[in-house]
């Protein structure tokens, strides 16, 4: 890698150096360039957020699209009026729908806060504990694991050897008496 002068074009003291694919704030190349735009697209807090398509990933297609049909049914021969089954209809539908808006309209901030903590909780100590822990114990088992195989490589190898040869010598027939 080599590096700019002290002094760069833009005035600044100290320039960061320059990798063949450029460096993250001044890329030199134009894949690099695109990357670095197409993540800032993606950023997480200045996305552009689906007002039509509210459940992208289908999360809960199987659990709470409920319809009047999948609650309420009349089988063949036990009707309802025509005018109470349609009325039916409408208040299950409406109640549903209004409810819903009511709850989420006094819940829904709360429980997003509630959520927005529990999961950034969750991901602090992923990121910082659980990470950490599980890749400090690999990185020591790994040591452990080196010293168990040598201890069993030089004890219980030569002993396994020894019986396999004592045994070896020992022929067995077998013969069918009628």
């Amino acid at each position: 890698s080599r590096s700019r002068s002290l002094c760069s074009p833009q005035g600044f003291l100290y320039a960061a150096p320059v990798r063949e694919q450029g460096n993250i704030y001044k890329p030199n190349n134009k894949m690099m360039a695109d990357e670095l735009s197409e993540k800032a697209v993606h950023d997480v807090h200045t996305k552009e957020i689906d007002l039509v398509n509210r459940d992208p990933k289908h999360l809960n297609d199987d659990v709470v699209k409920i319809d009047f049909e999948d609650v309420i049914a009349e089988p063949e021969g036990t009707h309802s009026f025509d005018g109470i089954w349609k009325a039916s209809f409408t208040t299950f539908t409406v109640t549903k729908y209004w409810f819903y808006r009511l709850l989420s309209a006094i819940f829904g901030i709360p429980m997003a806060l509630i959520w927005g903590i529990y999961f950034a909780i969750l991901s602090f100590l992923h990121i910082w504990a659980v990470v950490p822990c599980i890749r400090s114990y690999l990185i020591e088992i790994q040591c452990i694991s080196r010293v168990y195989s040598i201890c069993i490589h030089t004890f219980c190898d030569p002993l396994f050897e020894a019986i396999g040869k004592v045994f070896s010598s020992i022929r067995a027939t077998v013969r069918k008496e009628i």
